[in-house]
């Protein structure tokens, strides 16, 4: 930008031999690149769906060592898979951490495929790899639906803290029916998940618990947020801005 574009067309007297004022313009400094910035922010793109369940790469992370698991239980057994899947865990945070990703993000892949395969050599089979999912989507289905029937929406209770718990929710039907389907949506979810699992637990069928892993995973996921965004940005425009109807 060229300093001509950057100044004001102020204009001050002069006094020529005559005794006559004629005005001339002046030109005012340009205001500096700080202050420009300061007063003229682009607004930051929200986050996506995506991006706020860790992007497709945390998507990616977080499948490799159960497909790691399955693949080496089918060639080489228990012993291999609990190695090769705890491997290369260790191995994508080193890579995620190299990448810059936060250490708390970073170590929990780690510490969930260790746990998972400590339950597996504890109970002497494959399909103990998954048992965590399995009872963590059951706990989930029993907070959800509960959250509802007592008429507590879990959605509606952490929008109202993210929101300073300064908003009688509960208290506006369109936004309180909002978070019974946001709700509803996780409930779904987690249930789908849990029956789909328990199911192939039971028949000890390891490969396609992977596969339902992965298949359940991040897209279920992703339409349940897509919900849950939906009943937040309502209730925020209802309650907090007043642009809602």
């Amino acid at each position: 930008m060229g300093p001509d574009l950057c100044q004001a067309d102020r204009r001050t007297a002069y006094p020529t031999p005559d005794g006559a004022d004629v005005t001339r313009p002046v030109a005012v400094p340009a205001a500096p690149i700080e202050q420009i910035a300061a007063t003229e922010r682009i607004p930051a793109a929200r986050p996506t769906v995506l991006d706020q369940l860790g992007g497709k790469w945390g998507f990616f992370w977080s499948n490799v060592p159960v497909v790691a698991f399955a693949v080496a239980n089918a060639v080489a057994g228990l012993t291999l898979a609990i190695a090769v899947s705890v491997g290369a865990a260790v191995l994508i945070t080193v890579i995620r951490l190299l990448r810059g990703e936060a250490f708390p993000t970073a170590i929990g892949g780690v510490l969930g495929v260790a746990v998972a395969s400590g339950i597996a050599a504890w109970v002497g089979s494959a399909s103990g790899f998954f048992l965590v999912g399995i009872w963590t989507a059951l706990t989930g289905t029993v907070v959800t639906l509960g959250s509802v029937l007592v008429r507590h929406p879990v959605t509606g209770v952490i929008w109202s803290l993210v929101h300073g718990r300064r908003h009688a929710w509960r208290d506006d039907r369109p936004t309180r029916r909002a978070h019974d389907v946001a709700t509803l949506a996780a409930a779904a979810v987690f249930g789908a998940r849990f029956v789909v699992t328990r199911w192939l637990y039971l028949a000890d069928a390891t490969g396609r618990l992977a596969v339902a892993k992965v298949a359940m995973g991040l897209p279920l996921t992703v339409l349940a947020g897509l919900v849950v965004f939906w009943a937040f940005r309502r209730s925020t425009q209802r309650l907090v801005t007043g642009t809602g109807r």
